[in-house]
């Protein structure tokens, strides 16, 4: 009897093709290893279909140049915004598409183009400007955004460029010094002794005003010659006198001899008077003609003081040897280098006197700015932790530059009234080059150099409509006066157009993404 066939047993132990069996584990390992690599990469998270339906819907519209879909992308597909009609390059204002000579490429209606086209011009003639490169065209870029979302995510804000006055001037270190031909300094006029001082620092004095007496030897010798010729004077008048009075009797020799000595001893007087004036004292009211020896030697001894002032003084020194010192104009005692008793020589610096209402500004101009300066030109001074500006005009321009700084020397004159100003001062002087009462203006962190150009980004005009597409346009400017916060446009854009202030950093480093990723004509020639 036959026994039965088990046909489970015979296919589990049928003999496999070991090709195959190695073929599947590699395949499941394969399927592993996928399978752990897609888990790690998405959180071991399951995405719904309609989300990587969108995701590579996304993908697949998506301009990796510009960052928006491509469907929208008006630098991919020009026809969506067409470009404006391109003027070309402003010789005149060297800019491209001149909204000054082209107005309709603003991004807003103009008004009184005349005045802001003049008041350009002449900004631009005023000084040498930082000029932009013609043949760079980066002028023609558009930054565009995806969506007004991400402009607002992006942290881009807007400013109307507006009109406010400024002024371009150039600094300079400044010194306030006093009016150098109102001041006198004083000295006494002979070596001597101070006798008495009379005024003292501070002190406001008036021309002839006395300030000093010195005792000087010099002076009672010139004083004893003048009584001496005069003596002899008046002897040799009288015997040439007795002379011709004489007539026939007087031998010719003998009148000519007489007359001869009258002659030597008049000039010996003129030349002792000159003395005394040579000292400073006046001799105009003492008249010569008959007076005695003994009158002429009471004039001498106060010669020169004041008779309300020689009445206080004590006439018990028979000395005739005072020389008074007196101040030569208005003013004020600002120095006084002397004591009673102290001996002085002619060298020697005893007052300063000086008038407090008239100053000087010194300033030291770099050499390459004295080119900009003439006279008139206004000048403001400001003080050294001061906030008040004082107003005067540049009255001298040096010729030459100094030799150790290089420098060169320019002058102001300030009137001073009431003498609040203090001499000796420093500070910061303001040449002010030009004034502006509407200059346009623009935040200074809107305007870029792009590396040979200066750019602001304008807003599109249908920024704000919701079908249109966001996008800035790349605007070169040529700018003008600068200050801690807004800088002056002179070419390039027109009062009321909206530029980016803050965000405007992101859109010069997209701008020059671009120009590295399309190369740009200007650096290449460079």
């Amino acid at each position: 009897m036959s026994e039965p066939v088990d046909h489970n047993k015979n296919e589990s132990t049928a003999p496999r093709h070991p090709f195959i069996e190695k073929a599947v584990l590699v395949l499941v390992l394969l399927s592993l290893g996928t399978l752990a690599y897609g888990g790690h990469r998405v959180g071991w998270k399951v995405s719904k279909f309609s989300a990587l339906w969108s995701q590579t819907s996304e993908k697949e519209d998506w301009c990796d140049l510009h960052h928006v879909p491509e469907s929208v992308c008006i630098e991919c597909d020009q026809k969506l915004v067409p470009k404006a009609k391109e003027f070309g390059w402003c010789t005149k204002h060297g800019v491209p598409e001149c909204p000054l000579c082209h107005p309709e490429t603003a991004s807003v209606p103009v008004k009184d183009l005349e005045k802001i086209t003049q008041r350009a011009e002449l900004g631009l003639k005023s000084q040498e400007r930082s000029t932009n490169n013609p043949i760079c065209k980066s002028h023609q870029r558009r930054i565009q955004f995806a969506s007004l979302e991400e402009v607002e995510k992006a942290g881009i804000t807007v400013d109307a460029a507006w009109t406010a006055q400024m002024t371009e001037f150039l600094s300079a270190p400044a010194e306030i010094i006093f009016d150098q031909t109102k001041v006198a300094h004083l000295a006494a006029r002979s070596s001597g002794t101070v006798w008495r001082v009379m005024r003292h620092l501070g002190e406001k004095v008036k021309p002839g005003e006395m300030l000093a007496l010195v005792d000087s030897m010099e002076v009672g010798k010139a004083k004893s010659d003048l009584l001496q010729m005069v003596a002899l004077s008046q002897l040799r008048t009288l015997t040439l006198g007795r002379l011709r009075a004489a007539g026939q009797a007087t031998p010719f020799a003998t009148l000519e001899e007489a007359e001869s000595s009258l002659r030597e001893s008049t000039i010996k007087l003129n030349a002792a008077r000159q003395s005394l004036v040579n000292l400073g004292l006046p001799m105009d009211n003492i008249n010569m003609q008959g007076i005695t020896t003994e009158m002429l030697e009471s004039k001498l001894h106060f010669l020169g003081i004041p008779a309300d002032i020689a009445c206080k003084l004590d006439p018990a020194p028979p000395t005739r040897n005072i020389l008074p010192l007196v101040s030569p104009m208005d003013g004020i005692i600002v120095s006084r280098e002397v004591v009673a008793g102290e001996v002085v020589d002619a060298s020697k610096i005893l007052f300063e006197v000086v008038d407090n209402e008239h100053k000087w500004m010194t300033l030291d101009v770099k050499s390459e700015d004295a080119r900009f300066l003439h006279l008139g030109q206004k000048v403001l001074f400001q003080e050294n932790q001061s906030i008040k500006d004082v107003v005067c005009n540049l009255s001298w321009v040096s010729t030459q530059a100094d030799l150790k700084t290089r420098t060169v020397k320019a002058r102001a004159n300030l009137n001073d009234e009431g003498g609040k100003m203090r001499a000796n001062t420093f500070g910061t002087g303001k040449i002010i080059l030009r004034e502006e009462p509407q200059a346009l203006c623009v935040p200074k962190e809107a305007v870029h150099w792009e590396g040979c150009c200066n750019v602001v980004f304008v807003r599109d005009a249908n920024f704000l409509n919701p079908d249109a597409p966001k996008f800035f346009t790349v605007r070169k400017v040529r700018i003008g006066i600068r200050d801690d916060n807004q800088v002056e446009i002179l070419a390039g854009l027109l009062p009321g157009e909206l530029v980016v202030k803050q965000g405007s950093g992101l859109l010069l480093s997209e701008l020059l993404k671009g120009s590295l990723g399309e190369g740009c004509a200007c650096h290449a020639k460079k």
